[in-house]
């Protein structure tokens, strides 16, 4: 009986979520089509909606512990779903992600993540979308924020080994920011697929920064091992073991 009450509430929640980024897209659409500060208010405004709906409907509370930062530095992030997105977003000014090319085509989100200033990358061919992200990037620079980058690329479940791509260090290197690695365990309670979630507190974790300076191949090595340390820990913490 509780799992399908479960159900039932997870799926309203999706199609709330989905209603829900429409309506608030189309209400700030004069303020964010002359002011980059108007696509930020309705992202943050989409974000807190949806924490505030995940807590009802869902019983997910959600936890950010550490310091997310507010000057420009890059932000290098574990994914696991898409809620990771909305609270590591709504914990910071002005964050701006690295994000796959085929979501700008996505309706509301891809206008105003381009809006926003997000980058959008081709995961096709290596050699030449690394070159392509960097020569974005640094035309992005002019926006000051917080870049948003995923090392391992995409979507990767609790328990589930995945290499760390060259990028992020790459962009460490190009920038000469501070990097802020962020740790979470939100795939324990919203998986990467499917529509039942669960009830619980996630937790996003801003460790502390990455000076600049490091040769690329020792940030990649901290970067990796802070971030999996940390997530680990906080599966632990959540009551997830690995298989």
């Amino acid at each position: 009986m509780m799992l399908a009450v479960r159900w039932t509430l997870s799926l309203l929640f999706n199609i709330q979520m989905y209603l829900a980024m429409a309506v608030i897209a189309v209400v700030f659409a004069p303020w964010a089509l002359f002011s980059r500060s108007g696509a930020f208010a309705a992202c943050h405004t989409y974000c807190r909606w949806v924490i505030f709906t995940a807590r009802i409907l869902l019983g997910l509370k959600v936890e950010v512990r550490g310091t997310p930062p507010t000057d420009e530095v890059v932000v290098a992030a574990k994914h696991q779903s898409f809620f990771d997105i909305l609270v590591i977003f709504n914990a910071i000014p002005r964050g701006k992600f690295i994000m796959k090319r085929e979501l700008i085509y996505a309706p509301f989100l891809g206008q105003y993540a381009k809006r926003i200033g997000c980058v959008f990358v081709d995961r096709g061919k290596r050699g030449a979308a690394i070159a392509r992200m960097k020569a974005d990037v640094a035309r992005s620079a002019a926006d000051p924020g917080q870049l948003v980058i995923y090392p391992q690329g995409t979507r990767v479940a609790p328990g589930v080994v995945k290499p760390y791509k060259v990028g992020s260090g790459l962009l460490y290197e190009q920038l000469g920011q501070p990097c802020v690695p962020v740790a979470t365990n939100i795939g324990v309670f919203w998986p990467k697929r499917g529509i039942l979630r669960k009830p619980g507190t996630c937790v996003v974790h801003f460790l502390p920064r990455i000076e600049p300076g490091l040769p690329v191949g020792q940030f990649m090595k901290r970067l990796e091992q802070d971030i999996e340390t940390t997530s680990d820990a906080l599966l632990i913490e959540a009551g997830f073991h690995r298989p």
